[in-house]
């Protein structure tokens, strides 16, 4: 986490297109992430956020533009050489293994474990048990920050929605990424392990130095917890500034503000 991107900025996507068919979801779509900051992607319904998440991260070939991470071009890369880079995703539908207890969940999740090769089991024995050890003590300290640590033996399919969100913030870590992209945190889960999550990603911005990028509907956590705001409209970047700036602009107040800019910075419409 200690390497800095080239120009301070370490996402950079410009022109970017994916089509379905006959649908263009995203269509030359160009921003960038400053490395260190929380950002937001907003928009309506249909404006292609979750769309865009895909490409950036190697869940789907986009059909034109590029996308640079740290400086680096990953348009062409799937999702696993793109985490390995330090770009890590969440999905707004929890992908926990739910068959499988929470600490398990977490220690999968670790890159370099040599006891994956069955070579090293046999010729590297001492090694494959003292990553193992490594492993599992991260996984321990994450659960205990993300309060889950009481729960590490329990299967993940017996979380509650919320705690499966700190799970998969949590698991995410464990890969130590520079940038994380999470799809609707907020979404699903009561105030106070809102809150809790919120407060997480400020903590982990703070002391390990992670970037965020976050597609959010709540405005309120958007304006409140955000440095800079993307919003996108019909798979096009539309505006892009900080929250105060994003919130009078008047393309904004068309396309997803319903007309008319909120007077305490929420909005009643969702955005997925």
């Amino acid at each position: 986490m200690n390497e800095r991107s080239p120009n301070g900025r370490i996402l950079e996507a410009e022109g970017v297109v994916k089509n379905f068919g006959g649908l263009r979801a995203v269509d030359g779509a160009t921003m960038d992430v400053r490395e260190g900051s929380i950002t937001a992607l907003i928009g309506p319904n249909g404006a292609g956020k979750t769309t865009l998440f895909n490409v950036l991260t190697g869940f789907y070939r986009g059909d034109a533009g590029s996308v640079r991470f740290s400086g680096q071009p990953i348009i062409r890369r799937p999702p696993y050489a793109i985490a390995r880079l330090g770009m890590v995703r969440t999905f707004q539908i929890t992908k926990a293994l739910s068959r499988m207890p929470v600490i398990d969940n977490m220690t999968l999740a670790a890159p370099d474990q040599p006891g994956e090769r069955l070579a090293n089991i046999v010729f590297r024995p001492a090694a494959v048990r003292r990553r193992e050890r490594e492993v599992h003590q991260q996984a321990t300290e994450l659960l205990e920050v993300f309060d889950l640590a009481e729960l590490a033996d329990q299967y993940a399919g017996t979380l509650s929605g919320g705690q499966r969100k700190l799970l998969e913030l949590a698991r995410a870590l464990m890969t130590r990424p520079r940038l994380l992209l999470l799809d609707e945190p907020m979404a699903g889960i009561n105030p106070t392990l809102g809150k809790r999550l919120l407060d997480h990603m400020q903590s982990l911005r703070s002391r390990e130095g992670v970037t965020f990028l976050f597609i959010e509907h709540d405005m309120e956590v958007v304006m409140g917890h955000s440095d800079r705001v993307i919003v996108m409209a019909e798979g096009r970047v539309i505006a892009d500034g900080e929250p105060h700036e994003v919130r009078r602009d008047k393309a904004v107040i068309d396309a997803y503000l319903g007309g008319a800019a909120p007077a305490n910075g929420t909005g009643e419409e969702r955005s997925q």
